[in-house]
């Protein structure tokens, strides 16, 4: 490709040929910058889309880099100016031949990643259903940081051949060593490509741990609880985890408020004052609209269960506190009872055990009148026989 542009320099001198070569890429770096860009600016302006602008943007510094850089380039192929220079061809190969190249590899390969990574993110704002996951965009820089890196080796020379059985074996003992990092890291690409989630959807994992995926990586995916927690998780286990998306395939999710109602009462007016709450409520959507359903006889009473919509899942606990302090009140304005159990106690035998309570209490209370009276008696006689004592030898 480079030949037929270097016959354009056939017969011109050094001098020559390094002034038309600078001409020529000034000239189209001047022509990119302000009328191939302005035009194509002003073509994205007039479009509804913003992914044009990111592209337009993003890429405007390398296509005027190129232009600039692929003239030094082209320059130190020339053949008038290669024999020209004091220094032989190799060296000004490195010089100034390769370090352009390299300089336009790392452009193009640091927009290349810059313009996909931010297309993903212009789509995951955009909340659509087909988005691209966020793991898309690291392998993606992965992918361009080992496809510049290759590129670059390649472009100094520099056999990789030795550098990939090597890396074959490195890779070995990583694998062994990382084992749980390569296992998170293909668990992230199958969980983008089986579509399990996205960014903003809130999921449930079988061991009940749940909340709004805030993040996803390529290791590891967050969640944010309603106690405003993060946890983090390993994607590996959510691979093989079972994972309830309750933002998919819509956001909106039913919700069953359960209530009771005493045995007698008239259904028809219950059924329609259970309606007229979810109605009124504002957290509870008008379609598809609220409906009662009679479930079962309880043993105290005629079980009914509230069935409504509300417009996403973090909104359910919310909703049914509403509701359910809605139709508490409703219900006792319209006389109408919630039943709850009631026990019946019945004792037997109350009156004799009682009376014999009543014997045993006044047989302990005569005992032991008894015994104080026979501790006086004792007393008595002991007062007597000392007296007697005293009269019988006389003054002590």
């Amino acid at each position: 490709m480079i030949q037929p542009l270097l016959r354009l320099f056939d017969g011109l001198s050094a001098t020559e040929a390094t002034l038309a070569v600078l001409l020529v890429s000034v000239a189209t770096a001047v022509a990119m910058e302000f009328v191939v860009l302005r035009l194509a600016k002003r073509y994205v302006a007039a479009t509804d889309t913003v992914y044009d602008n990111i592209v337009f943007s993003t890429l405007r510094v390398p296509v005027v880099v190129t232009a600039a850089l692929v003239g030094v380039f082209v320059l130190t192929q020339v053949p008038s100016v290669r024999s020209s220079v004091l220094v032989d061809p190799g060296t000004l190969d490195d010089l100034f031949g390769r370090p352009a190249l390299s300089v336009l590899v790392l452009v193009w390969a640091y927009a290349a990643n810059e313009v996909v990574n931010r297309l993903v993110a212009a789509v995951n704002e955009e909340g659509g259903r087909f988005d691209f996951a966020p793991v898309f965009s690291n392998i993606w820089t992965l992918s361009v940081v080992v496809g510049s890196a290759g590129t670059l080796l390649w472009l100094w020379g520099i056999e990789i051949t030795p550098l990939l059985g090597a890396a074959g074996v490195a890779g070995i003992a990583v694998g062994f060593a990382a084992k749980d990092t390569v296992a998170n890291f293909f668990g992230g690409i199958a969980l983008y490509f089986d579509d399990t989630y996205k960014l903003g959807d809130y999921i449930v994992l079988d061991d009940d741990t749940a909340g709004t995926v805030i993040k996803v990586g390529v290791r590891s995916t967050t969640l944010l609880t309603r106690d405003e927690v993060m946890v983090t998780v390993p994607n590996a286990a959510l691979n093989a985890a079972k994972v309830t998306n309750e933002s998919a395939p819509q956001r909106r999710r039913r919700i069953r408020v359960p209530v009771g109602v005493a045995y007698g009462t008239d259904i028809d007016a219950f059924e329609e004052i259970l309606v007229e709450v979810a109605m009124a409520e504002s957290l509870v959507r008008d379609s598809p609209k609220p409906r009662a359903r009679f479930r079962s006889f309880g043993d105290s009473a005629l079980q009914y269960e509230l069935l409504c919509w509300v417009n996403g899942p973090t909104r359910r606990r919310r909703a049914q506190h509403e509701l359910n302090r809605a139709l508490y009140k409703a219900l006792n304005a319209a006389g109408i009872e919630i039943p709850y159990p009631k026990r019946d106690v019945t004792v037997t035998g109350a009156g004799s055990g009682i009376a014999a309570d009543a014997e045993a209490g006044t047989t302990a209370v005569h005992s032991a009148e008894d015994r104080a009276a026979d501790g006086r008696g004792r007393s008595k006689s002991e007062r007597e026989r000392a007296a007697d004592g005293r009269d019988r030898y006389g003054p002590a």
